[in-house]
């Protein structure tokens, strides 16, 4: 068996911390206002699935056995130490001493029955699909906790260190803040370390603050921002990326976080000139993605064709980039044989797409610049409101770094539109391989299998920003774009 892993942080008592600076020109007691981009409701939901501002809260409020921390790095939470056995299929948690928040004892009984409850609020989901790893959940003596996989699966701390998976009994958390609504915002203060089992420090209130939280639209956060009324601004998205001033940029207040995940095109309705995987595929050929991303101006915004991220931990290599020994021109002048073959089938008529952009500056130049590369191989392109088009932007960070989590989005039983059951097989099949080579060969098949169908059109990976004034600690850019709250309710010792 391994050992037991060393905690990530000094001591147990600041799990999920990190320091905080005065921002907004308080002094160094005062809250802390923060903004997340979106709607206000999203930090009070309680779904199974939860937008960003769901993840923020729900992270604060409701820990799981594991957390992520401000680097994006798994560290302890309700679990103070865990062991991985050597084959990598059971993953033995010693949970803290306390209790949970109604005041009843924390146990290896109460845990797994807790996480039972989380994962099977999941089915269904995309994250659903990836905990289908799960052999069994079994309580043992005292405190302990034992998953057993059914096979091994480097990344699934990572998976387990999901908002969504913060544990809960009788419908509350155990922090390590707690919420309160106030005039229709969030505000949150830490909870005592004794209150949460932990041992007792003296002067705990001295080095810690409240958040205010709000959801905003982003052109208002940005102008509070602006004003000085905001300290941070969390959850912006490509979109609402031009509202930035430059100037932001250059000082370092804005950030911009390049995740993991998927940027690209999905085909929602594979009729017309879209029936048919090469035509598809015309679509796919014919953009020129550098030009899409150019007008942003990100550093390190690189484009792909692939659906998996390339570069991952155990990709084996064997799928590159699509079409690298063809220029844009030779793609073009293929697209545009298959387009004008359509015609010649369909009585004449040029082929009309629609495609669904979510409202801001940043989807205006993403929508010029596609309306040309289309025009450029005799397709029309507008826009439709989502359910209603036959493309729609997707815009999804990874919860974790594998070709699986990729897989997983575009799985039959989700209905997202067209998706092949061989990709779904081989990616389960890999799931249940212990041998690491065989298991990237199936997921990469996997990849294969989704590329050829050209349900999704790669451009990019995924891009974040948030707004951070200056000297405010507790804030780090990270591949998931994930910035826990706790770690900016610390005050600096």
């Amino acid at each position: 068996m391994a050992r037991f892993p060393r905690p990530l942080l000094a001591c147990p008592i600041l799990l999920g911390l990190a320091l905080l600076a005065s921002a907004c020109g308080k002094d160094k007691q005062g809250a802390l206002d923060v903004a997340i981009v979106g709607d206000n409701a999203d930090l009070f939901e309680s779904g199974p699935l939860l937008s960003a501002g769901g993840q923020y809260v729900r992270a604060a409020t409701t820990e799981g056995l594991v957390a992520l921390d401000q680097q994006g790095q798994v560290i302890p939470a309700l679990a103070d130490r865990w062991i991985v056995t050597d084959d990598g299929t059971s993953y033995i948690f010693r949970l803290r001493d306390g209790n949970w928040a109604d005041g009843s004892e924390l146990t290896g009984e109460t845990a797994r029955d807790a996480l039972k409850r989380a994962v099977r609020r999941l089915q269904g989901t995309s994250i659903g699909y990836d905990f289908a790893q799960i052999a069994d959940i079994r309580a043992m003596a005292g405190r302990v906790i034992e998953i057993r996989l059914k096979a091994p699966m480097p990344d699934f701390l990572q998976l387990l260190a999901q908002p969504e998976l913060g544990l809960v009994r009788n419908g509350r958390g155990t922090g390590p803040m707690k919420l309160e609504k106030k005039d229709g915002a969030a505000q949150l203060s830490m909870i005592s370390p004794e209150d949460r089992g932990l041992p007792l420090v003296d002067d705990w209130k001295d080095h810690v603050r409240e958040l205010h939280l709000r959801g905003l639209p982003a052109k208002t956060a940005v102008g509070l921002f602006d004003k000085g009324e905001l300290g941070v601004v969390l959850g912006g998205r490509v979109e609402t990326l031009p509202l930035i001033d430059t100037g932001l940029l250059s000082r370092g207040t804005a950030r911009v976080d390049t995740a993991v995940g998927l940027f690209g095109l999905a085909v929602r309705r594979a009729d017309g000139f879209l029936a048919d995987p090469a035509d598809r595929e015309a679509v796919s050929m014919a953009l020129d993605r550098d030009a899409l991303l150019a007008p942003f101006g990100i550093g390190g915004w690189s484009p792909t064709t692939r659906v998996v991220a390339p570069g991952l931990p155990g990709d084996p290599g064997t799928i590159g980039e699509r079409w690298a020994a063809v220029n844009l021109a030779r793609r073009r002048a293929a697209a545009s044989a298959r387009v004008a073959r359509w015609r010649a089938a369909n009585g004449g008529d040029a082929p009309a797409l629609t495609v669904a952009l979510p409202d801001g500056p940043g989807s205006d130049l993403l929508f010029a610049q596609l309306a040309r590369d289309m025009q450029a191989i005799g397709i029309g392109l507008t826009r439709a409101k989502a359910g209603n088009a036959d493309l729609e932007l997707v815009d999804r960070v990874a919860r974790y770094a594998n070709a699986r989590w990729f897989l997983n989005q575009f799985h039959c039983g989700l209905g997202r539109g067209p998706c092949s059951d061989d990709a779904d097989k081989a990616s389960a099949d890999a799931a249940a391989m212990a041998d690491p080579a065989m298991r990237a060969m199936l997921l990469a098949q996997a990849e294969a299998d989704l590329t050829a169908l050209n349900a999704y059109i790669p451009i990019a990976q995924p891009v974040r920003w948030s707004l951070v004034r200056a000297g405010t600690d507790g804030f780090a850019g990270n591949p998931w774009a994930f910035h826990p709250l706790p770690p900016l309710a610390e005050l600096p010792r």
